[in-house]
């Protein structure tokens, strides 16, 4: 049985995660991204010369939503593919220069998203706000 509780913090789930994507959709924009690129970004610059499946499986993304994301960071020169040079069937993901170049100022939208999502939230808070979520993503994966 939902309680108002229970409901309010739904809806305030709601609210956050709208506003927070909304926000920081935003702030990607002015890089020529889309919310969901940063991140296979991400994982390319811990590493390139991956696969989409690779990518598909870090990001926990249909394949054909990897494959629209990579098809717009590659008309936009921020990465390009390249055929395996032991197995032709397989395509490989790198980063151009253009897209090495994103880190930095990714990293710093994030900071910034950060810290404003956790101004006045205490270590002590922040901690308890991480288990707590933690156990949620757990009940729901």
């Amino acid at each position: 049985m939902e309680t108002s509780v229970d409901c309010e913090i739904r809806e305030l789930f709601d609210k956050l995660s709208a506003r927070m994507r909304r926000d920081y959709g935003e702030s990607l924009r002015e890089l020529n991204l889309h919310v969901g690129q940063d991140n296979l970004l991400y994982r390319l610059w811990s590493g390139d010369g991956i696969t989409q499946m690779q990518l598909s499986e870090y990001l926990k993304c249909e394949p054909p939503t990897i494959t629209n994301m990579v098809k717009s960071l590659e008309q936009n020169g921020f990465i390009y593919r390249k055929r395996d040079e032991k197995d032709a069937r397989i395509m490989r993901i790198f980063l151009t220069e253009k897209g090495k170049e994103l880190e930095e100022p990714v990293r710093i939208i994030w900071q910034k998203h950060q810290d404003k999502l956790l101004n006045l939230i205490s270590t002590d808070e922040r901690l308890l706000l991480r288990r707590l979520m933690k156990q949620m993503e757990s009940n729901l994966f």
